[in-house]
């Protein structure tokens, strides 16, 4: 009862509607869905994903554009994983579904040392086979569900421990031009999905492979930007600007602006 009046409450249905805007807004934006698109939700078991598919039905209902929605579910054979729980969720809403049994643990578990941080080889892995089924399932698109905040700690992460100014894209075509991955939650603060999925109360199903490693290098990076967020409110959404906002002129990648003739025809 409780759970229905929050789900009821005006308070719910203004983050709601908020992103539901936020994620209009990014399929817009990077033209994410189009007429008869096959989307394929990639759905973990996790709060983003489950709001992603959630916020997906909700656009389907009320939009102009017809597209499907179906989804997929990677059991990778975790200890302990509960089976039934996604199956019965899906079941629950009439949406057809199909889950993918892949022994990825034994694999990631064998290959790296104990200790060692396993969500490298974890997502290549799980994306070769997410790949694969949205070839053999017809899909257009394969949405997952990283959210903003997500993007940014992305983006450090990558200048911190690999040299590189890169992120996650809101849309990107898989290396070998086959599958178009598109991130709806692209522009939705990670704060807001946890109170919709906390008001939803989506049956969330947590990791065993990785939840447990205290002292990953994305883990010690959120805590960096939550502190800074602390400090400055709204810093996490002005970083994610920038990215929207780049002056390859004003950095210093050679491939990106030609310094080498700068000025040269001024003198000619």
């Amino acid at each position: 009862m409780e759970i229905m009046k929050v789900r009821t409450s005006k308070t719910f249905k203004k983050l709601q509607a908020r992103l539901l805007g936020l994620v209009g807004k990014a399929i817009h934006d990077y033209n994410m869905i189009e007429e008869g698109d096959r989307v394929m939700v990639c759905l973990s078991g996790g709060k983003d994903s489950y709001t992603m598919l959630d916020l997906l039905m909700n656009l389907q209902r009320r939009s102009p554009v017809k597209f499907e929605v179906f989804a997929v579910n990677l059991d990778q054979k975790q200890p302990g994983f509960p089976e039934e729980i996604l199956p019965n969720y899906l079941d629950s809403l009439g949406l057809p579904y199909r889950i993918v049994e892949e022994d990825t643990y034994s694999i990631v578990k064998r290959v790296i040392p104990e200790g060692k941080t396993t969500c490298g080889l974890c997502s290549r892995l799980r994306r070769g086979i997410l790949y694969r089924v949205a070839n053999e399932e017809g899909a257009t698109k394969m949405a997952l569900g990283h959210h903003r905040d997500d993007i940014v700690e992305t983006l450090f992460l990558n200048m911190f421990h690999g040299g590189r100014l890169k992120a996650m894209p809101p849309k990107l075509l898989s290396d070998n031009g086959q599958n178009v991955v598109i991130r709806p939650l692209a522009y939705c603060p990670e704060r807001e999905i946890k109170r919709y999925a906390n008001a939803r109360d989506f049956p969330i199903i947590p990791c065993n492979l990785c939840g447990s490693q205290e002292n990953l290098q994305r883990s010690q990076i959120k805590q960096f930007l939550n502190t800074w967020e602390k400090q400055n409110p709204g810093l996490i959404d002005s970083l994610f600007r920038s990215l929207k906002n780049v002056s390859p002129s004003h950095l210093a990648d050679t491939n990106l602006f030609d310094f080498a003739n700068l000025g040269k025809s001024d003198r000619s």
